[in-house]
């Protein structure tokens, strides 16, 4: 059993039940207090945080199974909200576990300290790699970036080649992409599709060869 079904069995062993919000629901506002860690089982969230000039800097999105947030000490029973988290997908089920019972309960499994260790380790890593994208590369090769990587984490094998299988608003990708823009999305999107590096499937994006958008992307 992967680390991240021993951590939902555990939960639902502990006596925690599922939650359900359908898309575009919030699950927590960035700044707010909260009392509660969420541990998305099914579905697609995002995370974001909102800058002082009001634009929204899109962080992550990520997909169930996993713990949304493990961050802030462990034995405060309310915490600031690190950042926004928006549901993505048609709907996502989640656990919402008060934070000081989940420190409590992972803090007497060495299985799960394990998966702290790795989950901290993984969202560091991904950290790097999203900063040495932004710098080393120009709009085009930031999106062929951002788009190789949801295909990693999202693409599914059809005819065609790899689709990412949810609905990606252009909004979101300047929001990751750190472009100010959606209209300047809209045209390398254009320019991506005439030079056969994507295409579009009833509002999906399709990759033909996730081999070329990379040699896109300065690494």
């Amino acid at each position: 059993m992967d680390s991240n079904a021993y951590l939902l069995q555990q939960l639902a062993r502990w006596g925690y039940t599922l939650e359900e919000r359908p898309r575009h629901a919030y699950l927590a506002y960035c700044g707010l207090d909260q009392p509660f860690t969420y541990v998305l089982a099914h579905g697609v969230v995002k995370t974001s945080i909102i800058l002082k000039n009001g634009r929204e800097f899109n962080i992550a999105y990520l997909k169930g199974p996993s713990v949304i947030s493990l961050l802030r000490d462990e034995v405060s029973a309310f915490t600031s909200a690190p950042f926004n988290i928006r549901v993505e997908s048609d709907k996502a089920s989640f656990y919402k576990v008060p934070r000081v019972e989940l420190w409590n309960n992972l803090n007497h499994d060495t299985g799960l300290q394990q998966y702290v260790k790795e989950y901290y380790r993984q969202r560091w890593s991904e950290s790097i790699r999203s900063q040495q994208l932004l710098a080393m590369n120009s709009k085009r090769g930031v999106i062929c970036g951002f788009l190789l990587n949801l295909a990693q984490q999202f693409g599914r094998p059809v005819d065609g080649g790899i689709l990412i299988d949810f609905i990606v608003p252009y909004e979101d990708i300047a929001g990751f992409c750190g472009i100010s823009t959606r209209n300047s999305v809209n045209r390398i999107i254009s320019e991506l599709r005439h030079d056969g590096l994507l295409d579009l499937r009833e509002r999906h994006i399709l990759i033909p060869s996730l081999e070329s958008l990379r040699e896109q992307i300065a690494e």
